[in-house]
């Protein structure tokens, strides 16, 4: 009987599972097996596929030339070389070349690096977690509380974006890169919220949610629980989405002169001083424009690939599989998936 109370009262807190872990597991073993389930298990994923292993070789190329590239290599100035030069003309002292001013390509695009990434996690961010928390909140609660959030995102929808985009660039003169992401985002997270939304309606109908609510466990737990693991994955590409729309957005701002860079190190600036400086129609030129380009298509590329080989992650029972701490008992295998040469097929 006192095993059955104990049960009951687990129920009652809304932590049932945990609870029963409680008895079986010590705090040391339970941190371990959280910690392989939520990271090592994810890695293992992503070292089994492919495409996420190149999209996070890109992206944590990126990240390392973000937080160390400009602290060892420097800082671009004019007439830092002799000028127009092309890449490897002078051995590795100008790798890319220089611009027609003699200013270092390759310190632009290392320079640059860190405060596009800024730009790119401040507006990825804001995008996901706004929709995210409107669009589960809208779909979940229902009622009252869905119709107003409903509003509020068609309300937003409906103003123009690039409009808007460039009326708040304009008052606001952003320098700040993070200031800059979430500008250039101010009103895309409302698609996402209503995409969302149209998500959970059809997900909450489920017996599983519908027995978790019968538990009596509160709503966060159930959103986080039951269901955003259903979610993850299109939530991941939508981040992945407003990512990308951050690097074309920025760039074609500064390129148009919208957003100010009188003091800025920015891919789209070195497009538009070297579409200015003739390098269109230059042939000895043409490296002055091809640079930022690539880093432009190999970041977004990379983003791409992450994005799509990373789906599994958020499967529990795919997860369960590559984790070396679950019981099989525990975590019913996925019979639609089968191992092939160490990779998830």
């Amino acid at each position: 009987m006192s095993e059955r109370t104990e049960s009951l009262r687990a129920i009652d807190d809304g932590d049932a599972f945990e609870a029963v872990a409680d008895k079986t597991m010590s705090r040391r073993e339970r941190y371990r097996r959280l910690f392989d389930r939520w990271v090592l298990a994810p890695g293992r994923i992503i070292r089994g596929d492919v495409r996420a292993r190149i999209g996070a070789s890109i992206l944590l190329l990126y990240a390392l030339v973000g937080l160390f590239g400009p602290r060892l290599y420097t800082e671009p100035e004019v007439n830092q070389g002799p000028r127009s030069i092309t890449p490897l003309s002078e051995g590795l002292t100008h790798p890319l070349g220089t611009d027609n001013l003699g200013r270092d390509i390759l310190a632009q695009i290392i320079h640059a690096t860190p405060s596009m990434l800024q730009m790119i996690v401040a507006g990825g961010l804001f995008v996901t977690v706004l929709g995210v928390t409107v669009g589960t909140t809208a779909g979940f609660s229902g009622g009252r509380t869905d119709r107003v959030l409903s509003l509020l995102t068609d309300i937003v929808m409906t103003i123009p974006g690039l409009p808007l985009i460039v009326i708040l660039a304009a008052l606001l003169e952003p320098q700040d890169p993070v200031v800059t992401g979430l500008v250039l985002t101010i009103n895309v997270w409302a698609g996402l919220a209503r995409e969302i939304r149209s998500q959970v309606l059809s997900i909450s109908r489920h017996s599983y949610v519908e027995a978790s609510q019968a538990m009596g466990l509160s709503t966060p737990t159930i959103i986080v629980k039951d269901i955003l693991p259903n979610i993850m994955p299109y939530v991941l590409i939508t981040f992945v989405n407003a990512a990308r729309q951050v690097i074309f957005a920025s760039i074609g701002l500064y390129f148009l002169g919208v957003l100010p860079y009188d003091s800025v190190v920015n891919w789209g600036v070195m497009i538009d001083q070297a579409v200015s400086g003739g390098a269109m129609h230059v042939m000895s030129l043409a490296h002055w424009l091809i640079a930022p380009l690539a880093a432009i298509t190999l970041l977004s590329f990379g983003l791409i690939l992450f994005s799509q080989g990373t789906d599994r992650m958020f499967n529990p029972r795919v997860r369960a599989r590559h984790s070396s701490t679950t019981d099989t008992a525990d975590e019913p295998a996925d019979e639609t998936t089968t191992t092939t040469g160490g990779g998830i097929r």
